[in-house]
């Protein structure tokens, strides 16, 4: 599985680097923008990420907006739904809306800081993405 892990926090960054490693290469994005880049990036190569993990609030631009150009990115190379990445996004706010808004720009879950690695494993195996 290769994961791209979109948070500005550096101990969130680690958090989620030690728990998903075990599962396959991890690249790390600071925000919104340098997230859409590697995902642009990478498609370019040839490759595709797995999963991504995308915090919503970040500086320059934050997760919905960069949510939003992946999604297109993948519309635009005609990616059907089911060979996209997973995208599961966090936050730290307990605001409906928010995640609301998320699910709107079509992620695929999301969980709540800090982010306990059960449940992150848990939602992982949800959508299939290990075992």
């Amino acid at each position: 599985m290769k994961t791209l892990i979109v948070e500005d926090d550096f101990t969130s960054r680690l958090l989620l680097q030690a728990s998903l490693t075990p599962y396959g290469e991890c690249h790390i994005a600071v925000n919104g923008r340098e997230a859409v880049e590697a995902f642009r990036a990478a498609r370019e190569q040839g490759q595709r990420y797995d999963l991504i993990c995308m915090d919503i609030m970040m500086p320059e631009m934050d997760g919905q907006e960069a949510l939003k150009q992946i999604r297109k990115l993948e519309d635009d190379a005609d990616i059907l739904s089911s060979d996209a990445a997973k995208v599961v996004m966090t936050t730290a706010l307990d605001d409906i809306g928010n995640v609301m808004a998320a699910f709107k720009g079509l992620c695929d879950a999301y969980l709540m800081k800090p982010i306990e690695k059960a449940n992150l494993l848990a939602k992982l195996k949800s959508l299939h993405l290990i075992s």
